[in-house]
């Protein structure tokens, strides 16, 4: 008999038009690698690289072999397509421009 305590987790993976949540029940010490193997979304969007994409539990970045506890909804992030400052710049310089020239 499996004696292994068996914990829930969520496999999540966001793109602009589509979000896919996937339900695991797994056993404990399972890392978070391993729930996103056991998911098969790595089948499902093959552009998923787990030694580019960051990971994270929750909103916080975490390394690939951090064990999961029950309920923990692991991540998968896509790469930023822009700089945050840069475009928190360009949008302050753009609402300059308009303001100087509304003077």
């Amino acid at each position: 008999m499996d004696n292994v305590e068996r914990y829930f987790v969520e496999v999540v993976y966001a793109l602009p038009d589509e979000q896919v949540l996937i339900n695991l029940d797994v056993g404990q010490g399972t890392t978070a690698e391993q729930a996103v193997k056991l998911s098969g979304i790595l089948e499902r969007f093959p552009e998923i690289d787990l030694t580019q994409n960051k990971i994270g539990i929750f909103g916080k970045v975490i390394n690939a072999d951090q064990v999961l506890r029950d309920k923990d909804r692991v991540e998968i992030y896509r790469p930023l397509i822009a700089d945050p400052k840069e475009s928190r710049r360009k949008r302050a310089d753009k609402k300059e421009a308009r303001t100087t020239k509304g003077s």
